[in-house]
């Protein structure tokens, strides 16, 4: 069971930079569901929209698998015949947890995909043919002069009636907007019990770690990667998720 997250409830001198180690594994669960406004319904929907797009005997790929929110949609949702999912993350902590979940979602549910979970750099993997990769919430940690390349080698692994699932926390080119939607996602977290002082720190924590783009910068670069089209099919407040077709 993940345990609250109070993580930052202590002064941290000097911040240091967030990482997906043991201490995040351990209240993950609670901290994106009182972080990211909308996650649940964005999580249960990859896996009905996947299900759409999922093709006979294919891969299905959650890259920044985290603890495998994603992939269980994946395999409770997707009904086509003889595919499997492929869950990776580079941390060993996430990885090591996620097994267990997955364990654990076996002993639930009699009829799932099977699943192969794997500790991986996601920029130096050799993608095998896919139907759907789902990107949720992890391209925004991806260093930018790395993320076209991604999007690239994702466009070519994907066969045709594909899809990639993107979720990202998005920036905003008008400062009046971006200061709307920062306040408003501030006022969610206290909504959701989180102090001043850890709304603060987790920021500066996140700061250097986390560099979200804007909508355009996303519709762009799909394009660039060989994308034909890009559709936000979600936005709650400053979090969007967006489908994009080869």
């Amino acid at each position: 069971m993940s345990e609250s997250d109070r993580l930052f409830s202590q002064p941290d001198h000097p911040m240091r930079d967030f990482v997906f180690n043991e201490d995040v594994v351990r209240v993950f669960p609670d901290m994106i569901k009182r972080s990211v406004p909308g996650y649940p319904a964005i999580v249960e929907n990859l896996g009905v929209l996947a299900n759409q797009f999922a093709q006979p005997n294919s891969v299905l790929y959650d890259l920044g698998c985290s603890l495998g929110a994603s992939s269980q949609a994946l395999r409770r949702h997707v009904k086509q015949y003889n595919c499997r999912v492929l869950a990776v993350d580079n941390s060993p902590a996430m990885i090591e947890r996620c097994r267990q979940y997955m364990s654990q979602q076996d002993s639930l549910f009699q009829e799932l995909l099977p699943i192969e979970v794997l500790e991986a750099d996601i920029t130096q993997l050799a993608l095998q043919p896919a139907s759907v990769v789902a990107l949720n919430f992890t391209l925004q940690f991806i260093a930018p002069e790395q993320r076209l390349d991604l999007l690239s080698r994702i466009r070519q692994a994907l066969v045709p009636g594909g899809a990639l699932l993107l979720s990202e926390k998005l920036r905003f080119a008008d400062d009046n907007e971006q200061q709307l939607l920062s306040d408003l996602h501030i006022a969610f977290k206290r909504a959701n019990g989180y102090s001043e002082l850890e709304i603060a720190q987790k920021r500066n924590a996140l700061e250097k770690v986390m560099l979200p783009d804007t909508l355009e910068e996303h519709r762009e670069r799909l394009l660039k990667a060989g994308f034909s089209q890009v559709v936000v099919w979600f936005q709650c407040l400053n979090f969007a998720s967006l489908v994009a077709l080869p």
